[in-house]
Parts: C-alpha cells; sequence; structure tokens
C-alpha cells in the first residue's frame, strides 16, 4: 500500500535523480549557461516545445537547451514547491518584485483595470500606481473590510467593469497582518468574468510562506512568494517565485524566458536548502510570535499589537476569513508605541539582538520602521488611513530563544 508523503518528507529528494549526477546525494549546481544536444535532431525537438511550436507528445519533458529557458537546479526547486501548495506548476524568478511585475505585465493590457487590495508591500504599490500607470493601466483600490457587494458596485461604478482583467490581493497585509477573503474575492471575479474574458485573481502569500495559507485551494488562480523570505530563511538570497495551473503558467513562463528574469542556478541550489528545513524553521518562528504577542499585549508602552492571534470572534469577519483560510497566527507582529516616530526610533535604536533591518522570514528576528521604510513610498494619506503610523515598528520573529527575543524588546522599551 502506498502511502502520500508530506511535502517536509520530500524536500530532499523530491525530482532529484542521484544516478544522473555521479550519485551525488545533493544536486550539484549546475553553473552552467547552455547545454549540449545529442544531436541536431533533438535541439530542434527541444526548441519546439520550448517556443511553443508544438505541444509536448505523451511523455516528453522540456529538454534542456539555455539557462535562460531552464536549469535542474531550477527544475527541481520549481517542482518541490510545488507540492506545499499543489499547484501544477511553478516559475522561480530572481526577486519577489520580479516575479509581482512579470504576472502584472502578462494579465494586463493597455486600458485594463487592475483591483488591488490595500495595503500591499511598497514595491507593489509603487509598480502598480506610478509604472502600470504609465502604460494606460487603470486601478482601483479597496481597503479590508468594504463588502464584496460594496466593492462590485464600485467597480461597476468606475465605468471600466468590461475591462476589469485582474485582481491583486495581499493577504495577510504588509504590514498590519489585515485579511482578505480570497474565496469571497474568486467571487468577484467570476461575477466580472464572461465567455470571451476571464478575470484572474494572484495572491501574495508571502506574509504567511508556503505553510500557513494556500490561496489555490480557496480559488485563487495564482499565488506569489517573495522566496527571499520564508522559503529562502536565511538572508543570503534574493528571489521570488510564481505558482498556478498548467495554463497560466505556460504564459508567466514565456513571459519570464524573454524578459530573462529567472534565478540563477546558485540560488535554486540555497533554495533547495533552505526547503529541507521549512517547516522546522516556521513551526518554531510562529511558536516565538506567539510569546511575544503575549508579552506586547500587556506592556504598559505598547498601544496596540497587530498580529493575527488578537484576531477574535469579537472582530466578526476577520475572525471568520482568519478561521477559513489561516493555519497558523504566522510570526509577523506590528505594534504602536506609545507616542510617535521619536518613540519608535528609540525603541528600535536600542535592540541588541533583533536586526533593524527590512525583509522578513528569516531565522534572526529583524525590526523596522514601515512608514519610513519599506513603505515610505506610499501615500501618506493613505498610510493614515490604514494605521501605518509613525509610531508603528514591525517584527519579524526568527528561530532564537523566546525569552532572549522578548528580553531584548523589553530593554529597549525601557528607553522610550
Amino acid at each position: 500500500m502506498s502511502r502520500k508523503m508530506k511535502p517536509e518528507s520530500l524536500m530532499m529528494s523530491y525530482g532529484y535523480k542521484p544516478e544522473l549526477s555521479e550519485g551525488a546525494i545533493k544536486s550539484p549546481i549546475f553553473q552552467t549557461s547552455t547545454f549540449v544536444f545529442k544531436n541536431a535532431e533533438e535541439g530542434k525537438a527541444f526548441f519546439e516545445v520550448a517556443y511553443g511550436l508544438r505541444e509536448k507528445n505523451e511523455g516528453e519533458e522540456l529538454g534542456l537547451i539555455y539557462s535562460r529557458i531552464n536549469n535542474p537546479d531550477l527544475e527541481i526547486l520549481e517542482n518541490r514547491l510545488c507540492l506545499w501548495d499543489e499547484a501544477d506548476d511553478c516559475a522561480v524568478f530572481e526577486s519577489g518584485m520580479s516575479a509581482i511585475s512579470t504576472v502584472l505585465l502578462e494579465f494586463l493590457r493597455p486600458g485594463d483595470l487592475v483591483v488591488c487590495s490595500s495595503p500591499v508591500y511598497g514595491g507593489t504599490d509603487h509598480f502598480v500606481k506610478k509604472i502600470l500607470t504609465q502604460f494606460g493601466v487603470h486601478v482601483l483600490e479597496f481597503s479590508v473590510g468594504e463588502s464584496k457587494e460594496a466593492l462590485v458596485e464600485r467597480i461597476q461604478a468606475s465605468g471600466l467593469a468590461d475591462k476589469l482583467a485582474l485582481i491583486y490581493i495581499e493577504t495577510p497585509a504588509n504590514p498590519t497582518n489585515d485579511l482578505v477573503d480570497i474565496a469571497a474575492t474568486k467571487e468577484i471575479c467570476k461575477h466580472f468574468s464572461t465567455s470571451e474574458r476571464e478575470v484572474y485573481l494572484a495572491v501574495d502569500n508571502t506574509y504567511m510562506g508556503p505553510l500557513w495559507q494556500h490561496p489555490l485551494k480557496h480559488g485563487a488562480d495564482l499565488v506569489l512568494y517573495s522566496a527571499t523570505k520564508y522559503i529562502g530563511g536565511h538572508s543570503d538570497l534574493i528571489a521570488g517565485a510564481c505558482l498556478g495551473s498548467f495554463e497560466l503558467m505556460k504564459r508567466v513562463k514565456t513571459l519570464r524566458t524573454f524578459l530573462g528574469n529567472m534565478a540563477g542556478p546558485n540560488t535554486g541550489w540555497l533554495l533547495m536548502r533552505s526547503l529541507e528545513t521549512l517547516k522546522v524553521r516556521m513551526d518554531k518562528q510562529a511558536k516565538n510570535a506567539k510569546h511575544v504577542a503575549d508579552f506586547l499585549n500587556s506592556h504598559p508602552k505598547v498601544e496596540k499589537v497587530y498580529y493575527l492571534g488578537n484576531i477574535t470572534e469579537a472582530d466578526g469577519e476577520q475572525y471568520k476569513v482568519k478561521q477559513k483560510q489561516c493555519l497558523s497566527n504566522g510570526a509577523m507582529i506590528s505594534f504602536d508605541v506609545k507616542g510617535g516616530e521619536k518613540e519608535a526610533f528609540k525603541c528600535l535604536n536600542a535592540l541588541k539582538l533583533i536586526k533593524l533591518a527590512v525583509s522578513l522570514g528569516s531565522t534572526e528576528s529583524l525590526a523596522e520602521h514601515p512608514a519610513s521604510m519599506t513603505h515610505a513610498d506610499v501615500d501618506k494619506e493613505l498610510r493614515d488611513r490604514l494605521s501605518i503610523s509613525d509610531k508603528m515598528i514591525r517584527l519579524s520573529i526568527g528561530v532564537e530563544h523566546h525569552e532572549d527575543i522578548i528580553y531584548d524588546i523589553e530593554q529597549a522599551l525601557e528607553k522610550v
């Protein structure tokens, strides 16, 4: 009787054949630009499939051609990433923003409407509002708490309902941990889809990583990651990933080939290394975060804590969404210190164990000031409306002992 293995059990071996690499237990780094064909006929056949000139025959694999198209390290990595989200296919990029921008460029055309949740990562906000708009793409934002019916009405009132091509959401939102209902958002996509034009849903799942939320299971068409974060997990690489159906990923991978923004083999190898400890790391980070949040919730110099574990039945719809789609409370915490930027900076500058740096999801705990750092480019009026204030500090909880993390925060708050 065969058993379906858990993803964490397959991260050491799935998709790799040691006999093809001199018996090496780990995949080597295939640090090569190009690959040798056995004969001219093979080269022709490989290019026909790679460039979409014909469909693959039954059992035929895309042969190795050139590392801008495919590379063994990336192929093995992409196959392993698919296991967590139960996706058909995956494309790995040289950064999270590279994955996001490629998806937006592929599924939007001049005159189209993209609907985005708010807040989103600052880089995404910039690309959508200041770059896509230069190419004639229209943008409509919605905030957490807006009902499905109200958003449908606003889209219809925009006069661009027939141009809606993509809804892009980030949930939980960075840095407030606000949740967007993935399934309800997919219903909006279906509402505006026609037989000639399907509206797609893309979800940035970076805050939850591949373990704690699976957007494809809730109706998303594409799921995006900054693989720099939990997937990489060691602050030593930059990468991104996009996962979805074979049909949509074929489009994403084709544009990736011609933009040339796939990750290199060394990055692919490092990410394979990281996947072997992904569950161990993320489980530890989530446990640590619970201890830190409990401490912050009762600290007299902390005004408010933004943590998924603080969402209760009293929060109504947010609680229902969390129960439906989140498998953990995660390891990201933001909190407001009493005061403003001056007090927040005093706290940040006094940290010793926790590093003052942007990014998240790594083994070391990190702290930053969203209003002046990751979200500095977001319009101040919007920041204020979304509670991304000068008194907010964002924490990414690492794998250190939770008592040491708490001690460091406690001594830093004493300086405020």
